[in-house]
């Protein structure tokens, strides 16, 4: 990624970041006193920016698995994982696909990684995560997949712009996007969202 795209993403992920916390600390200080239950003490569910949105666009997502007149995932790029192979994204097909744009600067992405990790984990027989990396170097991406005890494909898209252009416009990170096992997009999530949602999601697509 040349550097005046890899400013503009860092640039939009800060933003995005900015509007995801605006709109956690809302409930949150409604909520003061109020008792959350058993195990909630402290505990705050990353709701995504855009969920807003997508409650007064549900005709508009379509009322199925998938969101309305779906469009085909492009799956022809081959990119590098963290062992240095080339992997073809077709070699996912045949599975539902959870493709993540994200970097290991990303505050929110850090905050989706570890219900990717269970969600990998409980689906494994049927859904595929894969992370893209968006412009982390190697080491950089090897060392927060250790960290965080990653269980999915990551790949390095560090000059390999040609696969955002494919997904996009992705005006900031984390952009997730779950496929088919067809291979359609079926859905899009810029910004954060709670795990029960992409379970739901997931679910429908098996």
């Amino acid at each position: 990624m040349d550097q005046p795209t890899a400013s503009k993403v860092r640039l939009a992920a800060i933003a995005a970041t900015v509007l995801a916390l605006v709109v956690l600390s809302v409930p949150f200080l409604m909520n003061q006193g109020v008792d959350a239950g058993p195990g909630a003490a402290g505990v705050m569910t990353p709701v995504a920016a855009h969920d807003v949105a997508d409650a007064e666009g549900d005709e508009a997502q379509g009322t199925g698995a998938c969101m309305a007149n779906p469009k085909a995932a492009n799956m022809d790029f081959v990119l590098p994982d963290l062992q240095g192979n080339q992997v073809p994204l077709s070699d996912f097909k045949g599975k539902v696909v959870l493709l993540n744009f994200w970097a290991t600067w990303c505050g929110p992405c850090k905050a989706e990684v570890p219900m990717f990790v269970e969600l990998q984990a409980q689906y494994r027989d049927d859904l595929v995560i894969v992370g893209f990396s968006v412009d982390d170097t190697r080491e950089k991406a090897q060392a927060f997949a250790d960290e965080y005890k990653i269980n999915y494909p990551v790949l390095l898209g560090l000059g390999h712009d040609e696969v955002q252009e494919a997904y996009g416009p992705i005006w900031g990170i984390p952009t997730s996007f779950l496929i088919s096992r067809d291979g359609r997009v079926c859905k899009k999530h810029m910004g954060i969202a709670p795990k029960a949602q992409f379970e739901r999601e997931i679910k429908a697509l098996l």
